[in-house]
């Protein structure tokens, strides 16, 4: 008996915990969009594409090989011997190999594996823009879920004007005017919350997708937050060009400009090679060979044109990168200060959000509630005191909202790990 009634309780417990959604923190959420996200595997596998073309850096050109006919004559009579004059002509094979400069295989090789590094740091810059995106999705849900807060209350304050009302107004102790205001109230309160509860729906779905993982996975999220404080930070030229991935790209296509210009200077240098031809001669023609050292002269002004013209016009690229990376620091560097200077701002507001005006109106609709509850106050004025409070609460939410939303954009622009 004991055993069967262990074993449902038992049953019971595990379909209840299997039951509840789990519960991510956004730093988790964080920690699944760096390894599940497709962008991420999208840059390994390019980055591993550059990695192995590198391997090939130090490749010799191939060798030429030929065979053929050397210096035969068209009447196949004289390729034979005739008495003591030996036949005309012969077959000939022959074997060519250039050596590259070492030099130009040195800057090649050093090239190549620096192409990469681009890549990487548009990986983290790319990232950067995914897990902000992240936040500010994670960052609404808990709006959302403060402001469902806020109606949930409201839905019980209007039940109980709306009951109360019927009750007096039976006994002929109301008016019914603010009756069907509360009513009209309550029905915009159920209505707020079947669309704030979608929102939460699209939230969940679209931090499900940046997790790479099925959108339709139901999860909750952690509520509480932080606000933080910025204002010791100096926003400045070292801050971007430590933290940013987007400038660090191009510091690397610098010095991938500066890289391709060491190539094209050692493709001026001269590359030297050997011929070897071996000869069979036809009706009694001893063997012959020829042995040739080569030198390719790139140096040469007709034919350096081409290397001297894009080492120059690298030389101006490099230029132009550093100057889109100032314009890029001065921009940052104006938006943040001018962020941070309005999140100072809306610091302030929620503190008088929180320390007077909600309070204060809270005890207005107290003062109200118990003045309604003896007689001396009217269902109009009460709605009235409720009316107000709730403004200001959802104006706060709506504060605290752009100060999150604040919050990321400077971390977005700072890059903050």
């Amino acid at each position: 008996m004991l055993k069967n009634k262990i074993l449902p309780t038992l049953f019971a417990i595990m379909v209840a915990f299997s039951s509840r959604s789990q519960t991510l923190k956004l730093d988790a959420v964080i920690d699944s969009i760096k390894a599940s996200h497709p962008v991420v595997k999208m840059y390994d596998n390019e980055i591993r594409s550059m990695d192995e073309a590198a391997k090939g850096a130090r490749s010799w050109m191939p060798p030429q090989v030929g065979i053929g006919q050397f210096m035969t004559p068209y009447d196949v009579r004289l390729w034979h011997r005739e008495g003591d004059i030996p036949g005309m002509g012969s077959v000939m094979v022959s074997g060519e190999q250039m050596f590259p400069n070492r030099k130009k295989l040195d800057a090649d090789e050093t090239y190549m594996k620096a192409m990469s590094s681009v890549e990487k740091e548009k990986k983290n810059a790319t990232l950067n823009e995914l897990i902000n995106d992240a936040k500010q999705f994670y960052y609404e849900w808990i709006i959302l879920e403060k402001k469902l807060v806020i109606l949930a209350e409201n839905e019980k304050i209007l039940d109980f004007m709306i009951k109360n009302a019927e009750i007096r107004y039976k006994n002929g102790l109301e008016k019914i005017s603010a009756y069907y205001k509360a009513k009209a109230a309550l029905g915009d309160v159920k209505n707020m919350q079947l669309m704030f509860e979608n929102d939460i729906r699209e939230k969940r779905i679209r931090l499900n997708a940046l997790m790479g993982r099925n959108a339709m996975i139901d999860f909750d999220i952690d509520t509480t937050y932080q606000l933080n404080d910025y204002s010791a930070i100096v926003f400045d030229s070292t801050l971007f060009y430590t933290n940013r991935s987007d400038l660090k790209s191009l510091d690397q296509e610098i010095n991938l400009t500066r890289l391709k210009q060491e190539t094209e200077k050692a493709a001026l240098k001269p590359q030297f090679g050997i011929r070897y031809d071996n000869m069979f001669g036809f009706g009694g023609q001893p063997m012959q060979y020829t042995i040739m050292g080569m030198v390719r002269i790139p140096m040469a002004k007709w034919s350096s044109k081409m290397n001297k013209a894009n080492i120059e016009s690298l030389k101006w690229k490099s230029y132009a990168i550093q100057s889109q990376k100032e314009m890029m620091v001065n921009e940052y560097s104006g938006m943040a200060y001018g962020m941070r200077n309005e999140l100072e701002l809306k610091k302030k507001q929620l503190k008088l959000y929180e320390e007077n005006i909600i309070p204060a109106l809270k005890n207005n609709y107290k003062t109200m509630q118990l003045g309604y509850e003896q007689n001396t106050e009217e269902l109009f004025m009460l709605y009235d005191a409720w009316e107000r409070l709730n403004m200001k609460q959802l104006e706060y939410i709506e504060l605290l909202n752009q100060s999150l939303r604040l919050q990321v954009t400077i971390e977005r622009i700072i890059e903050k790990k």
